[in-house]
């Protein structure tokens, strides 16, 4: 038991995926549809980027990402899951006694501090033996609900915590893979998702750069915030955040290279 950090592993992409949107792409203008599937590497990655720039983004549908994440919050993954054009398999508390729960503490309660009993606490040791607490009578109520297992556990788990860990995995096709990244990495989606869809789009570039060599937060798609009032304020420093990245990356000559399924994973520590 204990804290733990995001970790994201790509477990699978398609193959030879900018290839199948080019062809995908190329079939809706093709009057000899035979030649559409006969494509080159090199070509392909700038087809992509051509229908990107049309906003014909239905080819890219074809594409699918399926990424293993743990370390990751029980809090996180009810934000994960509204994005409803995907699938998810997640570990269950119901099946997988959790008595002894790792959970994700907060980065903002570094150097916090609680009242208690007239006394200043630091607020993530506090945090800790609260989880501690948590686990202690998440255990009594098993005990008191029988014999450990799938009946113990789907009542006991009532009283556990949204930062008690969990693992899920989820299978996304590209466009919507896009979609994600425009909502969860804006810098006011939450601290985990945010670092989620980070490490998720490092991994979806070493695969795919000319499809995501421009992926960011919407407001880089939009050319500003589209969300008025409650705006971070910052839409300049994001995009040239988000312009320095692309040119590196070009530099890089990424997006020449053809696209491949690959097996990474990222853990970024704090």
């Amino acid at each position: 038991m204990g804290s733990v950090k995001t970790k994201v592993v790509l477990i699978r992409a398609t193959d030879e995926a900018e290839g199948l949107i080019a062809s995908a792409g190329k079939l809706c203008y093709a009057h000899d549809s035979q030649k559409v599937f006969r494509t080159d590497s090199n070509d392909s990655g700038q087809f992509v980027q051509k229908l990107m720039q049309m906003g014909h983004e239905s080819p890219i549908e074809h594409v699918v990402f399926t990424f293993y994440i743990e370390g990751i919050s029980r809090a996180m993954t009810h934000q994960l899951v509204r994005h409803r054009l995907a699938s998810y398999s997640q570990r269950s508390q119901r099946y997988v006694d959790h008595d002894a729960f790792d959970y994700v503490v907060p980065p903002r309660l570094q150097g916090k501090t609680v009242e208690m009993d007239g006394e200043r606490i630091d607020a993530v040791a506090y945090f800790e033996q609260t989880m501690a607490l948590i686990a202690e009578r998440y255990a009594k109520l098993q005990e008191a609900l029988g014999p450990k297992g799938e009946t113990s556990n789907e009542d006991a788990r009532y009283i556990l915590p949204n930062a008690c860990e969990t693992k899920i995995l989820m299978t996304m096709n590209a466009r919507e893979l896009l979609h994600f990244f425009e909502e969860r990495l804006c810098v006011r989606a939450q601290w985990e998702i945010r670092r989620a869809a980070e490490q998720m789009l490092q991994l979806a570039k070493g695969v795919c750069p000319s499809l995501f060599a421009k992926a960011g937060p919407k407001c880089i798609r939009l050319g500003g915030c589209p969300e008025g009032t409650r705006s971070c304020g910052n839409y300049d420093g994001i995009r040239r955040k988000y312009d320095a990245e692309y040119k590196r990356e070009m530099e890089q000559q990424f997006v020449d290279l053809p696209c491949k399924a690959h097996h990474q994973s990222v853990h970024v520590k704090d």
